[in-house]
């Protein structure tokens, strides 16, 4: 197609995105032929279009890519986040209709076709970028249904404008799983394999040495699910399920994924939450190093001059994640709040305060905890380099932490990933304190 063609092509199909405030970005309409609604975002990521598409996390949202180019390396069924894609629509600059890669199996339009997701390019997105910074994100309608015109904008800005939005929507019960689902370790092998696993390392695997981790699907992405699954049996409940189903699966930790929208307005998990930390398993201290080991016997009679078994307790060990980490933070007493832009992209900078070191991290989150609401039972951990924002608390008497930013890094760098770590030595630590 010469230029003169895709000139006139284009020509047939005009598209535009209204804003709720009245402003209106022009394009050229891709992808499924339909109308939309959302709230637009900017990500400042170079790349991850797949990954980001696929992410549950922007569930009700137009996604702007402030990259220069997107589609130039096509679509592949390997680098897929999720079972479908939940954005409302995609917003980018130029398009790649030929897309040049080994892996590529599909363009974007094509793919965007196929999933019933609307596009727009050809959009001048450093201008919308910079009136989403100056205005917050917005309500906004997308006309790509190939009949868009000029006197259609101003009742789309009204479509926009009646939209409730995002806030105080829980949009976790919408993008959830259905049924539990299960993760096999992946380092479960045979008797010859080995499995590091910190202090539980042994040339035999059993079922009994690997971890347990229940995991609560808000939103979750198929690489966090990996991360769990290299050290850890993982099963995956359903957003509403209840702490006493969790317990009943007896998990060696539980692990809040990420997820969309308004934290505040995914009540009944705060509730459960807020059970599982204060759940603590009962458990039979270890003999002391040189003393007589117990019988069954012995124990069952009581014989004179024995001390009963020490029997202690052991809290459950939780991680959080985006969604989770606010979720976590609210049980605890703190409160959330809306921020004016969010945090979208793969090159946000975070100091781990413990160690003064700075992450380039992975983020897609309108939500963050309220630095003045944080309860004296939190400590902040890790703060965001842009705007100040809280990045990472922990319990400070409980084995309970979480981060906004994704370690799991699909879109994104690897700095990170030593979170998964963390987790990974408290569930065992606990684990080995109960089983000895």
């Amino acid at each position: 197609m010469d230029y003169e063609e895709k000139w006139r092509a284009e020509r047939e199909r005009t598209a535009f995105l209204a804003l709720d405030d009245g402003a209106v970005f022009h394009g050229v309409a891709f992808g499924a032929a339909t109308d939309a609604l959302g709230e637009v975002v900017f990500n400042t990521g170079m790349c991850g279009y797949q990954e980001i598409l696929t992410d549950p996390s922007y569930a009700g949202q137009f996604v702007t890519l402030t990259t220069a180019e997107v589609g130039n390396y096509g679509v592949n069924a390997d680098d897929i986040e999720s079972r479908k894609l939940w954005l409302s629509g995609l917003v980018i600059g130029d398009y790649s209709t030929t897309p040049s890669n080994w892996r590529s199996e599909k363009n974007l339009d094509q793919y965007l076709r196929e999933n019933g997701i609307p596009g727009i390019y050809g959009v001048d997105t450093r201008a919308l970028t910079l009136h989403i910074r100056e205005h917050g994100n917005r309500k906004a309608v997308l006309c790509s249904n190939g009949k868009c015109k000029i006197e259609n904008e101003k009742s789309a800005v009204a479509r926009a404008r009646s939209w409730p939005g995002l806030d105080g929507q829980d949009y976790a019960a919408k993008v959830t799983i259905d049924n539990v689902q299960l993760w096999k370790c992946e380092n479960m092998g045979t008797s010859k394999d080995q499995l590091d696993i910190g202090c539980c390392r042994s040339s035999t695997i059993s079922q009994f040495q690997i971890p347990h981790i229940v995991c609560y699907d808000f939103g979750v992405k198929q690489n966090i699910l990996r991360s769990l699954a290299s050290w850890a049996n993982v099963t995956v409940v359903p957003a509403k399920t209840s702490a006493e189903d969790v317990l009943a699966l007896k998990p060696d930790g539980v692990f809040l994924s990420n997820g969309p929208a308004d934290p505040a307005a995914v009540t009944y998990a705060i509730e459960n939450i807020r059970k599982l930390l204060y759940y603590s398993r009962p458990f039979q201290a270890p003999t002391l190093p040189g003393a007589e080991r117990q019988t069954s016997q012995a124990r069952s009679a009581k014989l004179p001059g024995r001390e009963a078994p020490n029997f202690q307790t052991s809290p459950l060990p939780i991680m959080g994640i985006c969604l989770g980490h606010q979720l976590l933070s609210l049980a605890c007493g703190a409160k959330t709040a809306r921020l004016k832009f969010g945090h979208h992209g793969c090159n946000h900078p975070v100091r781990n305060l413990a160690t003064g070191k700075v992450e380039i991290t992975s983020q897609n989150h309108n939500f963050a905890v309220v630095a003045e609401s944080l309860p004296d039972c939190l400590e902040v951990t890790h703060v965001n380099l842009n705007d100040g924002t809280i990045e990472g608390v922990r319990h400070k008497t409980l084995p309970a932490f979480s981060v906004q930013y994704h370690p799991e890094s699909c879109p994104g760098p690897h700095d990170s990933q030593y979170l998964f770590a963390e987790f990974k030595e408290k569930v065992l630590l606990a684990k080995n304190s109960i089983f000895g």
